[in-house]
């Protein structure tokens, strides 16, 4: 691919390195709310819903970007023939919901490619198909209306989907809480950090459990902030 004479509004960039299988094993075990805590709480999808039907259902793959113009999906049919099986394709469609930019036909191909899920800042349709499960989908909302496949659109581009910047390469992951986008040079660093917060959580855990609650932590808070407790 190049960047020679594409035509105003469309391009289509290689796929980045997949990740390190090692660190994917790693990361899939990590609850979004705790990569988004690690992230100074600054991270994290915004008004998405998951469309697949398992609470349970987890998503972790490398982001495989799109940009497209609302209503149309020629580009994200192109990015999925890039992808590779465990990538996630993440869409920013504008947060447009007046037509759907993907279904159940795509499901099938999506399905046939193993692909690691989607992330849509728009519309999907077809939903009982989607609610069988086995591939992740997150998207803002769902219309019968169809989209259009005449561009333009941009594949492998840095992007904005559901409150987050997300570059070509990123780690998706996603679960009952939504979705996070970790940064791919960040994937290492911050799975320690990951780690330690989640023992921490672990320890607050039990204490709530054992005292109901843990009332030393919240008084020296409160004494933080200037109340008299």
């Amino acid at each position: 691919m190049t960047t020679a004479r594409w035509p105003t509004g469309f391009m289509i960039n290689h796929r980045p390195a997949s990740l390190d299988e090692h660190l994917l094993a790693a990361w899939n075990q990590i609850p979004s709310a705790h990569a988004c805590d690690c992230m100074g709480r600054l991270s994290g999808s915004i008004g998405l819903r998951a469309y697949h039907g398992d609470a349970n259902l987890v998503m972790c793959g490398m982001a495989i970007t799109v940009r497209v113009r609302p209503g149309d999906n020629l580009m994200i049919h192109k990015a999925m023939l890039m992808a590779q099986p465990g990538d996630v394709i993440v869409v920013d469609g504008a947060g447009d919901l007046s037509q759907a930019v993907i279904g159940g036909l795509m499901r099938t191909t999506a399905l046939a490619r193993q692909l690691g899920g989607f992330v849509i800042n728009g519309a999907v349709r077809d939903l009982n198909e989607w609610a069988e499960g086995t591939i992740p989908v997150y998207a803002l909302g769902h219309t019968p209306r169809g989209p259009s496949k005449t561009g333009p659109g941009e594949v492998n581009v840095p992007i904005n989907c559901a409150g987050m910047a997300v570059q070509p390469g990123d780690l998706m992951i996603g679960d009952a809480d939504g979705v996070v986008s970790v940064p791919r040079d960040r994937l290492e660093s911050l799975l320690d950090e990951v780690k330690e917060h989640a023992l921490r959580e672990e320890n607050i855990r039990q204490r709530n459990a054992a005292q109901g609650g843990d009332e030393d932590r919240i008084n020296e808070l409160l004494r933080s902030l200037g109340c008299p407790v």
